[in-house]
């Protein structure tokens, strides 16, 4: 378990990433008590030089010498790296809050949202604590409460992700062919199996023998972990057209009638949560509007007139933020407290 100190030695593995630069940007913006951090990537990033509160820090290429002395270290370098890399770090003496999938389902390793399940922090037995995936994230922030106040008994959703989840290259494809298509010019597509500009691809990560993808199922599996695993879920995952920002059409069912002020209500005395909803003014969570914010903002609450007990929510959060970099965070502040 972690030591209590006044200040941690904090590695970020996978540092020059999308979501590893914005790591570093979270631990500054929330002053985390840093005493020393140390930056690691791939050995292409090897001496890049970049910012923590106004100094210069230096990349090094990631060994299995880089954990001595370090206390925490957050992981986004994929799940390879972290499958080789996490249990090192863990034996050198480091809590590690790992950002991909390798860890998620292992049963000595806790999925963990703070607003939703910090209390499984209590046991760590591998010394790793796994970031949920993102859309999973944003939904559970949302629901957690309106769990806690009439049960949910079914959730369905479709989300609507940004190419940032599938990261920098797919943020450049999708500049590429929107200049490409404007200029009147076949845009190239090598990131997706299929164009992204002006279309929807309803289909993230690989498809499994169920015909589902593996992001719908880690939906599942992941709220069952970390929620309630009597809910019933299913999911369809749309990549969208959209640069940064995941948002989410979520139904859900109750044991419990709530109305949809009740439910307004509860989300908004709920930790982490904006309710932002006021059809008759054309409010509601935009994803061009939350890029940079740390909540997740709900709207278009409604209540479903096809059966009894049912809801209707429009859920829009960052990916980068919220959905990894921020919650990895979080976890870490809830660590040290």
């Amino acid at each position: 378990m972690l030591k209590k100190k006044d200040a941690y030695v904090v590695a970020v593995v996978g540092a020059t990433g999308a979501v590893g630069v914005e790591m570093v940007s979270v631990l500054e913006e929330r002053n985390f008590p840093v005493s020393e951090l140390r930056l690691f990537a791939s050995a292409n990033s090897e001496g890049k030089v970049m910012q923590y509160k106004g100094k210069d820090v230096t990349v090094h290429t990631l060994t299995k010498d880089s954990f001595a002395g370090v206390d925490i270290a957050l992981f986004s370098a994929g799940g390879s790296r972290s499958l080789e890399f996490a249990p090192i770090a863990a034996a050198a003496g480091c809590i590690v809050i790992d950002n991909s999938a390798a860890w998620r389902m292992d049963k000595d390793c806790p999925l963990v949202v703070p607003e939703v399940n910090s209390h499984h922090l209590k046991d760590i037995p591998k010394g790793i604590i796994a970031n949920p995936n993102c859309s999973t994230i944003q939904m559970l922030v949302a629901l957690k409460p309106l769990h806690d106040a009439a049960k949910i008994t079914r959730i369905v959703v479709t989300t609507f992700q940004s190419v940032s989840g599938t990261g920098k290259k797919a943020m450049d494809e999708l500049m590429d062919q929107t200049v490409a298509l404007l200029s009147f010019k076949e845009p190239a597509n090598k990131v997706y199996p299929h164009r992204i500009a002006f279309n929807c691809l309803p289909h993230i990560d690989v498809f499994l023998d169920n015909g589902y993808t593996k992001e719908e199922m880690k939906m599942v599996h992941e709220t069952h972990k970390m929620l309630d695993p009597d809910i019933k879920v299913t999911a369809t995952t749309v990549r969208v057209p959209v640069f940064r920002c995941h948002a989410e059409s979520v139904n859900i069912e109750t044991e419990k009638k709530l109305t949809a002020n009740e439910a307004r209500a509860i989300l908004a005395a709920a930790p982490g949560v904006i309710v932002y909803d006021d059809p008759s003014k054309n409010l509601y969570p935009l994803q061009i509007d939350c890029v940079g914010k740390d909540d997740t903002y709900v709207g278009r609450v409604r209540e479903d007139e096809s059966i009894e007990n049912g809801l209707n929510l429009w859920v829009v959060s960052d990916n980068l933020r919220k959905g990894a970099a921020l919650n990895a965070v979080q976890i870490a502040e809830e660590l040290i407290k």
